[in-house]
C-alpha cells in the first residue's frame, strides 16, 4: 500500500517546520507549501533530497486559483491527496482599540479564508473520493479571546473553530472527517518574537503545567488527527493548552 499524502500550510518555519517534519517522520509524503516559497522548498529538500517524498509548494493561501495549483501539484506528484493542515498563520498583538481596520483584514484573510479556501477546495476532491481528512490549526485565543495576542487573530481562531464544526457537518457523509486542534502558548520562535521574555515569564506563571507547550506534541496531534482511524474525531477541537482554559 503506498504512502498518504498530505498538504500542509504554512510549513516552512515553526510550527509549520514541525508538522512537515512529524508527519515525513511518520511515513507520510509531505507537501510543504508555504507563501515563502524558497523556504518551503529548501525544507522539502532537507526532507528528501530526491523529491520523491516530499516536495515544496509556493502557496499564499489567501488565493482560491494557487490553493487550486498546490492540490494539483500533489496529484501530479503522488497521485492521491488524503489530508490537508491548514496551519498558515499570520499573528498580530495590538490593543483592541488600536486595530486598524486595513491590519483587521489583513490578518482575517490569512487565518480565516486560508482556512475556508482550503476546506473548500480539498474539501471538493475528497468528497469525490469518498475518503480525507482535514486538520485546521485553531487556538486558545479563539476559545477565551486572547491574552497575548491580538482581537483580530482571536476572532480569526474562533472563526477557524466555528468553520471545522461546518465543515465537519457537511462532509461527514462522504467519508470525510474534519477536526482542529486549539493549542495554547508554545515554545515556538513565533511567540518569543511576539511576547517580551519578562511578560512570557509571567505568562508561564499563570499555565498551570507551568511550561509552554511543545510543537512536537502539537505536530503529532496533527498526524493523528489525520489518521485512517481518526473518522470519530470529527468536528472536535482537541485542546492543548496546559489546563489554562477547561470546559
Amino acid at each position: 500500500m503506498s504512502a498518504d499524502t498530505v498538504l500542509i500550510t504554512g510549513a516552512a518555519r515553526g510550527l509549520g517546520e514541525a508538522l512537515a517534519r512529524a508527519f515525513h517522520s511518520a511515513g507520510w509524503h509531505v507537501g510543504v507549501s508555504d507563501v515563502d516559497g524558497a523556504a518551503a522548498h529548501a525544507l522539502a529538500a532537507s526532507l528528501d533530497p530526491e523529491g520523491r517524498t516530499a516536495i515544496g509548494i509556493t502557496l499564499d493561501v489567501r488565493d482560491v486559483a494557487q490553493f487550486e495549483a498546490a492540490r494539483d501539484a500533489m496529484l501530479a506528484q503522488f497521485g492521491s491527496v488524503h489530508a490537508l493542515v491548514n496551519n498558515a498563520v499570520v499573528t498580530k498583538a495590538r490593543p483592541v482599540l488600536e486595530i486598524d481596520p486595513d491590519e483587521f483584514s489583513a490578518v482575517v484573510e490569512v487565518n480565516l479564508r486560508g482556512t475556508f479556501i482550503g476546506c473548500q477546495v480539498f474539501g471538493r476532491l475528497f468528497k469525490a473520493q469518498g475518503y480525507g481528512r482535514i486538520v485546521n490549526m485553531a487556538s486558545l485565543a479563539g476559545q477565551n479571546g486572547g491574552t497575548a495576542t491580538g482581537a483580530h487573530y482571536a476572532a480569526s481562531k474562533g472563526g477557524i473553530i466555528t468553520l471545522t464544526k461546518v465543515f465537519a457537518r457537511d462532509l461527514g457523509p462522504s467519508g470525510v472527517a474534519v477536526s482542529a486542534i486549539a493549542p495554547g502558548p508554545l515554545d515556538s520562535p513565533a511567540v518569543h518574537e511576539l511576547v517580551p521574555a519578562a511578560a512570557l515569564s509571567a505568562l508561564v506563571e499563570t499555565i498551570p503545567v507551568r511550561c509552554l507547550g511543545d510543537t512536537g506534541f502539537i505536530a503529532r496531534t496533527a498526524v493523528h488527527l489525520a489518521g485512517r482511524d481518526a473518522a470519530f474525531a470529527n468536528g472536535a477541537v482537541w485542546d492543548a493548552n496546559g489546563g489554562l482554559f477547561m470546559r
